[in-house]
């Protein structure tokens, strides 16, 4: 079967791409296994299509890793999860290096343990002058969690005086959340067959199309992104408007 890679159209390739990485525990299930199995498979789809993200030109990559709400799991497996970033973090950076990816993260990142933490910033910082795909790693993130800090931080440059009230507007409102050095995401991709957001870049996919798979993620791979970007370059994509003005 001719793979979906060699349809695509290069001058249509999104520039982010933001992926909800759902169906660790069920895939884990239906193995008869833990939780955490799914997890650790997980990683191979991860490698998988941040390898194919970048064969096709995909600029930035932000992958849902964990929620704020996660905290809420067992501890069992918050504490395994936790275990596994660190061992994905130590075990990947040389692969990531070679491809000349930047890492970077958003979300509550003060929550998490500090060995985590510093591996994490250890890999950002070994791989920050990269200047090919940008992976994001949305870790102890929630889109009310963001959008919220945006607003304390808002109401507080408004008190000191450093912006007036006239001056917010959602470019202004932009520029406080997290994402604010990154570009919106064109294509939200969820697996699973789950039909849900799951509090995730609420503000940045007002106008991203949407994508939803059957696939639970540790059998994702790239041809399946590839998949979805074909889907995704087959869309008229309006923002509001109406066909005819597109082409007139």
């Amino acid at each position: 079967m001719k793979s979906f890679k060699k349809k695509l159209n290069n001058e249509k390739i999104p520039r982010h791409v933001a992926i909800i990485m759902d169906g660790n525990g069920r895939w884990a299930a239906k193995q008869g296994s833990e939780r955490i199995f799914g997890h650790e498979h997980g990683v191979e789809a991860v490698r998988s299509t941040v390898e194919g993200a970048g064969e096709i030109g995909i600029e930035y990559l932000t992958l849902y890793a964990f929620s704020t709400e996660n905290w809420d799991r067992p501890k069992h497996e918050v504490d395994a999860l936790m275990g596994l970033l660190v061992q994905t973090i130590e075990g990947e950076t040389d692969e990531l290096m070679k491809k000349n990816v930047r890492l970077e993260a958003i979300g509550d990142l003060e929550k998490l343990p500090p060995d985590v933490s510093r591996k994490l910033n250890e890999c950002i910082r070994l791989l920050e002058s990269n200047t090919g795909l940008n992976l994001i790693l949305a870790l102890s993130y929630s889109s009310k969690w963001e959008i919220t800090q945006a607003v304390r931080k808002i109401a507080s440059d408004v008190k000191d005086k450093k912006i007036t009230l006239q001056e917010i507007d959602d470019k202004l409102f932009e520029s406080y959340l997290s994402t604010a050095r990154f570009p919106d995401p064109e294509l939200l991709i969820r697996t699973s067959g789950e039909f849900r957001i799951s509090n995730f870049l609420l503000w940045q996919i007002a106008y991203s199309e949407l994508y939803f798979t059957d696939i639970l993620w540790p059998d994702f791979r790239k041809e399946n992104l590839f998949e979805a970007v074909y889907d995704f370059q087959k869309r008229e994509r309006r923002f509001g408007k109406i066909s005819e003005q597109l082409f007139s």
